[in-house]
């Protein structure tokens, strides 16, 4: 029995669409879905109507893709974000929202534990205050999307929301330790966790929109057996304090070869 992930499937790309459809069937295996798999319910619904019936647990996290608001009469910020849960959860897919399971195959105690994180602009250079964070990225001519279709109702902005997940996931990762002492734990988060792997040489300053340095000790402070993440299109183990931190992302098709099937692109945690 092993674990297994994948992210940034982006699924309003037919090539990748068609790739997922290849996904091989491993009955006795778990899946983590790592968020940014497309822009649209019916493309979350299209990857969880694979993966549940090929998987035998499937693990879903949000990316900023997932909340983006791209028409006015859609559900927006949290509201999306809790619409999206219900969707899973007609798949029996775990989400942040739901308990950490204990994993049930080899090695020791872990908590699976799906996160849901965002940034708040921290990932940046100390010279650049919070306030100068967008216009120094835009200064490279560098602009995410987030700003235009990222919707944070009801929070002021990202940052505030961000604050909230990150008080949010401290209390249930410290009371699901302390109901499981000698437990380790799976982090799994779209965004990096840690400043230092953010290394996007060709858009550095896009780091900001990358994660938040709130998180940057959790892997120690939360006992992590491994941290998996995305977002980056850069898949990449790295380790820290013997912590290995995976991005597992997939990417746009022109990112990796989608007529060679998705099998190759699955990432063994453990």
């Amino acid at each position: 029995m092993h674990l297994y992930a994948l992210s940034d499937l982006h699924l309003n790309h037919k090539e990748n669409r068609r790739a997922l459809a290849t996904l091989p069937e491993q009955p006795d295996d778990w899946l983590i879905l790592g968020g940014d798999l497309g822009e649209r319910e019916e493309q979350l619904r299209y990857a969880l109507d694979i993966a549940a019936r090929r998987f035998a647990r499937v693990v879903w996290i949000p990316g900023n893709h997932e909340l983006w608001t791209l028409a006015p009469d859609l559900d927006q910020g949290e509201e999306r974000y809790l619409r999206l849960v219900e969707v899973c959860r007609e798949y029996n897919a775990l989400t942040p929202e739901d308990p950490f399971p204990l994993w049930p195959g080899e090695g020791p105690p872990t908590l699976i534990c799906p996160l849901f994180v965002l940034y708040d602009y921290s990932f940046r250079p100390e010279h650049v205050t919070l306030e100068g964070a967008i216009p120094w990225a835009v200064e490279s001519g560098v602009l995410c999307n987030d700003e235009r279709y990222l919707r944070t109702a009801p929070y002021a902005g990202v940052v505030e929301w961000c604050r909230q997940r990150t008080a949010y996931s401290i209390q249930r990762l410290e009371a699901a330790l302390a109901e499981h002492p000698d437990a380790l734990t799976t982090l799994i988060n779209h965004f990096p966790m840690r400043y230092e792997h953010v290394r996007l040489w060709r858009i550095p300053r896009f780091s900001i929109w990358c994660g938040t340095r709130a998180t940057e000790d959790w892997h120690r402070r939360f006992r992590a057996r491994a941290v998996v993440y995305g977002h980056l299109h850069i898949p990449r183990t790295d380790y820290c304090d013997g912590t290995p931190f995976v991005e597992v992302s997939v990417g746009y098709p022109a990112q990796w070869s989608p007529d060679r099937g998705i099998a190759r692109k699955l990432k063994r945690i453990f």
